[in-house]
């Protein structure tokens, strides 16, 4: 993780090898998972019902936080989190709601990256060129 001032102007960071963001449909539940392909190592994920246009953010950070900071190209969004032990491994499951037409997530969504703050530490969250419809297809059935 780089650090870095929230909101400051970076130019757009590249993808991390065997890192990737990773649609899934399960009936009408959407999720949008940022982390290693089949397995439990993920960093963000967005999840939706089908159209509601609401999102349900989930991260896994070293300590409680009662925010999700979230940067995407110079725009940011600060979200009320709450915190429980993460369980499977070390750490507390972040949680907060947002809504899919927030700034950030269009700027994601057109730019194929969301950087994760946790404290002072940034860390981009980019996609693969091959994995960018992923993101297009979750917000467009997201609503």
């Amino acid at each position: 993780m780089a650090s870095l001032s929230p909101g400051a102007p970076a130019s757009a960071p590249l993808p991390v090898a065997n890192h990737d963001w990773f649609f899934d449909r399960d009936r009408q539940e959407l999720t949008l998972a940022y982390g290693i392909a089949n397995s439990d190592d993920l960093k963000l994920q967005l999840i939706c019902q089908s159209g509601s246009g609401a999102l349900e953010l989930a991260a896994v950070f070293d300590r409680p936080s009662r925010v999700l900071l979230l940067e995407s190209g110079g725009d940011t969004e600060r979200y009320p989190a709450r915190s429980e032990p993460a369980g499977i491994h070390d750490g507390q499951y972040v949680t907060a709601n947002a809504k899919t037409k927030d700034p950030v997530f269009q700027r994601f969504r057109s730019l194929g990256w969301i950087a994760l703050w946790e404290g002072e530490n940034r860390e981009p969250l980019v996609a693969h060129p091959a994995s960018q419809t992923n993101i297009e297809r979750f917000f467009a059935a997201c609503g």
